[in-house]
């Protein structure tokens, strides 16, 4: 047995009493930097607009009968006052872009899975995978979008809540009455608790991603009730599905709890300091993705309430609360549309659709949320929908997104060779001063300041702008950008390959990274063949640093920004190589020793 006063033994109780602290300290800052949330604030006792005893004429599904306490009269007071609940029922809905489930105890969805190749997670491919891809070899394909994966011990979604002095609570069981068949399908929910029952209706067209979502609240007691009712959507999140953007990093596609009030949408991502609750006029709430959307909408326009929201690494959180005033015997009514599909801005254009209308009995005069804005293309937004509408064109000749983006930069191209001539123009009257600029350097070899100072003159006088090769480039960049934006927000793209299995999806990263090293070695390649204007080391710097920077950030980048990039080198090799053919043979002396004709600016030659 060891001796306890040993040395040995003292330094494993330091070691143990170090690790203890080290413990404690991480404990105490986790619970100092990620706190749990707070609770949800109390009930506001504004009032609400009633419409009388009888239901909503807009629904259209007749409430299942639930049985009567055993005195006759609607159940009160607290559920363990009540009868045990029946066991909670699932409830499964097929639609061709959608599969819905539902369970009755809390009337929520528990699954809203997307249908279709497109309509899937972002696959996070390894390097391994993308080599197994590149000799043949089958990778499973990412798992089906569901846009309502459940949160554990919170609301489900479209699941509603009162808080106030009769409070409802997130899982009462429901009754459930289903209608299928005909033009649209609805479901009916019917819950009680307390002096509250509650009618859930939702509906549907056959095919799209709309519903619509009307919630009746009846006071069945005695007495007015004052509350506030909250409808919540939530979606629990697979780490391994999402990432958030970093400049080295990629450009993530992370969920984001989102609520419009008023006239600002209102984001909230993982790791922002607190929850978010703000008040105003709601026009929608939901989770907004990069390139799919959950939201909920009031069909009669924007409603005085407030959002919270919340979002944590593995959960995305929105409650939209509304002040509620019920008379005894008195029902209210709130009718919401909802949307939960990929962020198309055509089908969102549209939203509430002409299927939905016709479907729910609405009429034209429906109001229009602008989910469409959530495509947000930021100052960028004008190049960047020129560049799709000229990528949708080509796409449509050629049914390949890969090859609309080679054919977008072939375009581009075109579009700055005049420029790109005068570019290059520019770079060879500067290459003719070389000998000079060298002699500069080398008279001031210790005065950095008045080499510059003497190049500068010597540009002048030679009427030379130095900056006149750099030109095409600055132009591209807002090319480039405005791509990446596209990339990183158009539904159109996401999921789309171009030749090949292993770019599958030109939205995310090259799995190989063979697209950005070759995209790499052709920027070399174009800096090694311009005409060098500066001194020894810039011109290292600018050969092999910048482009293997360059490749470094595009390593995690779209693959279609990588093969706009390459495609753009490979042509501007060509383009070089070509215009300077052409400027020799048209700089190159006559026969006679004379020197080449050369056009005036009045079209006269000498």
């Amino acid at each position: 047995m060891n001796d306890p006063l040993s040395p040995q033994s003292n330094d494993s109780q330091k070691r143990l009493l170090v690790a203890l602290l080290l413990s404690f300290a991480v404990t105490a800052g986790w619970m100092f930097l990620f706190p749990p949330p707070p609770a949800a604030p109390g009930a506001d006792d504004a009032g609400v607009t009633t419409t009388g005893t009888t239901q909503d004429a807009g629904t259209t599904a007749q409430a299942a009968v639930l049985p009567p306490s055993g005195d006759g009269t609607p159940p009160t007071g607290t559920p363990s006052d009540a009868t045990p609940p029946p066991p909670a029922r699932q409830v499964e809905l097929m639609r061709k872009e959608s599969v819905y489930r539902f369970s009755s105890q809390g009337a929520g969805l528990t699954e809203a899975q997307l249908q279709g190749v497109k309509m899937r997670e972002q696959h996070s491919l390894t390097l391994a995978q993308g080599f197994q891809l590149l000799v043949g070899k089958e990778v499973p394909p990412a798992p089906q979008m569901n846009l309502a994966q459940p949160v554990p011990n919170e609301p489900l979604p479209l699941s509603v809540t009162i808080e106030g002095q009769s409070p409802l609570a997130r899982n009462v069981p429901y009754a459930v009455e289903e209608k299928k068949g005909g033009e649209s399908e609805s479901i009916t929910f019917t819950g009680r608790q307390g002096p509250w029952e509650v009618v859930k209706v939702l509906q549907w067209p056959r095919e799209g991603f709309e519903l619509t979502y009307t919630i009746q609240v009846k006071n069945t007691s005695g007495q007015p009730q004052n509350g506030e009712l909250q409808v919540h959507y939530g979606r629990a999140i697979d780490p391994n599905f999402e990432h958030a953007p970093s400049f080295f990093g990629g450009v993530g596609n992370l969920s984001r709890s989102a609520c419009w009030v008023d006239e600002k949408l209102h984001n909230m991502n993982p790791g922002d300091d607190k929850p978010e609750d703000t008040k105003g006029q709601i026009h929608y709430f939901g989770i907004n993705q990069q390139y799919f959307l959950s939201a909920l909408y009031p069909l009669d326009g924007p409603r005085p309430g407030h959002c919270i929201l919340t979002a944590t690494p593995t959960a995305r959180q929105v409650t939209a609360a509304f002040p509620l005033s019920v008379g005894a015997g008195e029902t209210v009514t709130l009718r919401l549309g909802g949307y939960l599909g990929p962020k198309d801005p055509d089908l969102m254009a549209v939203v509430p659709g002409p299927e939905l209308r016709q479907a729910a009995g609405l009429g034209e005069t429906v109001f229009h949320p602008k989910l469409e804005d959530t495509v947000d293309f930021g100052i960028w937004a004008v190049i960047c929908k020129i560049l799709l509408g000229i990528m949708k064109f080509f796409h449509g000749l050629t049914g390949n997104w890969g090859v609309a983006i080679i054919l977008l930069t072939v375009v581009v191209k075109l579009v700055l060779l005049p420029l790109t001539y005068r570019s290059m123009v520019s770079m060879e009257e500067v290459k003719k001063l070389q000998p000079r600029m060298e002699e500069i350097r080398k008279k001031h070899a210790d005065n950095r300041e008045q080499q510059n100072l003497e190049i500068m003159k010597l540009y002048q006088e030679a009427k030379v702008n130095p900056l006149g090769g750099c030109l095409p480039l600055l132009i591209q960049m807002p090319v480039w950008i405005a791509l990446f934006t596209a990339l990183r927000n158009s539904f159109d793209l996401y999921g789309e390959p171009f030749f090949g299995p292993i770019w599958r999806d030109l939205t995310y990263k090259d799995p190989t990274y063979l697209l950005p090293l070759a995209l790499g070695i052709s920027m070399i390649i174009t800096q090694k063949m311009q005409p060098q204007m500066m001194d020894a080391t810039q011109a290292k710097i600018m050969t092999w640093f910048v482009p293997g920077i360059f490749t470094l950030t595009l390593l995690q980048y779209p693959a279609g920004l990588s093969l706009y990039i390459f495609t753009n080198n490979i042509l501007s090799i060509g383009q070089q190589y070509g215009l300077r053919k052409w400027l020799d043979r048209k700089n190159k002396p006559q026969a006679g020793g004379g020197t080449p004709a050369v056009a005036t600016a009045g079209g006269k030659r000498k």
